[in-house]
């Protein structure tokens, strides 16, 4: 599924990750996996990892169909949420997941990931963009919090 396919995702799912929102958390994300970044847009989340320094897949390509890399990094769509999360699980590789803040208490949530969770909060409220004719332009802020969500990321790491 890609966003914007007609049919697969709500209009409400075209928000993009700023570049910001990336450099914020590159310190957590490992250097020597290979970044797969699932959910295209217009393709530029991809780039933006890219220049931070990862070696990044990102193509125009259906998630529930095809598995690359070894982390997963993603704002995925928030609508299809569920399913994103039963495919992670299946994937069973690391991952750094941008969503809502009350994704996290969720039963749906709690079914895949009781273990081996990591938050990583924002340092304030993420303002994603949206693709206009003109290019891409903000979208403000939503009116809800979002979490990195990092699974499998800190394993063995001591935190003093």
């Amino acid at each position: 599924m890609r966003l914007g396919e007609v049919g697969h995702f709500s209009k409400n799912d075209e928000y993009i990750t700023p570049f910001e929102a990336w450099a914020q958390i590159e310190k957590f994300i490992p250097k020597n996996l290979t970044i797969w970044e699932p959910f295209y847009a217009e393709g530029s989340s991809g780039i933006n990892l890219q220049q931070l320094g990862f070696t990044v897949i990102h193509n125009n390509e259906d998630f529930f169909q095809h598995n690359h890399g070894d982390i997963i990094v993603t704002n995925p769509p928030f609508s299809k949420k569920k399913e994103v999360l039963a495919r992670l699980k299946e994937l069973n590789k690391p991952f750094i997941l941008l969503a809502p803040s009350f994704m996290l208490p969720s039963r749906y949530f709690q079914k895949y990931f009781k273990e081996n969770i990591g938050i990583i909060v924002p340092s304030k409220r993420i303002e994603f963009l949206q693709v206009s004719p003109t290019g891409l332009v903000s979208a403000g802020r939503p009116s809800f919090d979002c979490l990195y969500f990092c699974w499998k990321i800190f394993e063995g790491v001591q935190f003093i």
